[in-house]
């Protein structure tokens, strides 16, 4: 007789990308083999093309209650970020060159307004608590009269801490009006019921694969009458935004990714937090792990946070030793942010919050989604208590 065991596969490493739907792959695939056509020819073709993206426009703008004219389709979150930030800021500089974001935030935010300082323009970075909240009162007394923006990510995508928008938004503007504000909703988007108009967003980005949506997809919201320079020139597609043929097959893609994965939104919440409450609440099996930027396991700390993310540190093991030991089990997580993988350090995340210097280099993240099961996290779980006592062992030695 065959070997009759199965194999338990946990990808816990949804924050980093999720699996593209079966409905998205299947609208993907007719739109690369069958409504092939360039959306700028004037022929049937052309025309049929320029209708699914038109639909696709339609079904993000429901999802956040706003205009399809204000949505502009990019390559992905780190080209929603790049536009909103340069181009916000290229747009306003005769109003004033300061900008200020959270002293948190991703690399595809961070960067850019690193780049932005070569054209006179200052950043400053606001504090966050040690549960990733951000200092509100802090960020109000670095505003000037020569503030143009403030960026500030929805859910921090290492740790999971979830901002007040609304709030921010609404003080931020008692302080000085006509400041623009951009969220980064690359990892809150899909999670929660996102409404700009109602939170006082001005830009607001989103990625398509984090969502079960292709790779190379995403959107930016640009609230009517906001100013945004391109940073694409050409053909002049999407109003002048955002020039060059668009990806027809990953914008219908993107759309079907948003109908399905806002469709039965809150049992998919539900089944999310469920998920994350299990984990927390069996962590504490595993010797010396450390949950970050939660107050405590019960299910009313846990709803303060992001559904998805769950930062673990262990004492004494580097987070890249136990990511492979956990590989070899078949249980898939992150050591940060994926993005910054090809230039590996400590986490700036980890440090804002408070994280102590010894487990700066010990934390992982387990993301889930909405195909994740109980199974896998237990899974991951049991392979840990296994893994964690085993190496601290050996690197005692």
């Amino acid at each position: 007789m065959g070997n009759t065991d199965t194999v338990i596969e946990a990808y816990l490493d949804n924050a980093a990308t999720t699996r593209t739907s079966d409905g998205v792959a299947r609208v993907v695939e007719e739109m690369m083999l069958e409504e092939f056509g360039n959306p700028s020819s004037k022929h049937t073709k052309g025309f049929e093309a320029q209708q699914k993206i038109k639909e696709a426009t339609e079904i993000i703008a429901a999802s956040l209650k706003v205009q399809p004219k204000e949505i502009v389709f990019t390559s992905g979150g780190t080209e929603s970020n790049n536009m909103a930030l340069i181009g916000a800021a290229l747009a306003y500089k005769r109003r004033g060159n300061h900008i200020i974001a959270s002293g948190f935030e991703h690399a595809s935010v961070y960067n850019p307004l690193l780049s932005l300082e070569d054209f006179g323009f200052k950043i400053d970075f606001a504090p966050v608590d040690e549960m990733g909240h951000i200092k509100i009162d802090e960020l109000l007394g670095m505003i000037t009269d020569q503030t143009i923006l403030v960026s500030v990510m929805y859910v921090n995508n290492e740790v999971g801490a979830v901002q007040d928008i609304a709030a921010l938004s609404k003080a931020i503007k008692e302080k000085k009006k006509d400041i623009i504000f951009h969220v980064d909703a690359i990892q809150a988007y899909g999670k929660y019921r996102i409404f700009p108009k109602k939170e006082g967003i001005d830009l607001l980005s989103v990625s398509g694969h984090k969502i079960h949506g292709p790779k190379g997809s995403g959107f930016l919201y640009i609230a009517d009458g906001v100013r945004v320079r391109p940073l694409i020139f050409g053909g002049g597609q999407q109003k002048d935004r955002r020039s060059g043929t668009e990806n027809v097959p990953a914008i219908v893609g993107l759309g079907e990714a948003v109908k399905e994965i806002y469709t039965d939104h809150d049992a998919k919440a539900k089944h999310l937090y469920s998920l994350k409450e299990h984990f927390v609440s069996r962590i504490g099996e595993v010797e010396g792990a450390h949950l970050n930027a939660l107050e405590d396991i019960t299910p009313e700390a846990v709803a303060k946070t992001a559904p998805h993310i769950v930062s673990v540190s262990f004492d004494g093991i580097k987070a890249e030793v136990l990511l492979h030991a956990l590989e070899e089990r078949h249980v898939y997580v992150s050591s940060g942010s994926a993005c910054s993988s090809n230039h590996p350090g400590i986490s700036g995340t980890l440090k804002a919050i408070g994280v102590d210097k010894k487990l700066l280099d010990s934390t992982l993240r387990f993301s889930f989604s909405v195909n994740t099961t109980e199974a896998e996290i237990d899974h991951a779980i049991d392979s840990l208590k296994e893994l964690v006592p085993k190496y601290n062992r050996f690197q005692r030695r």
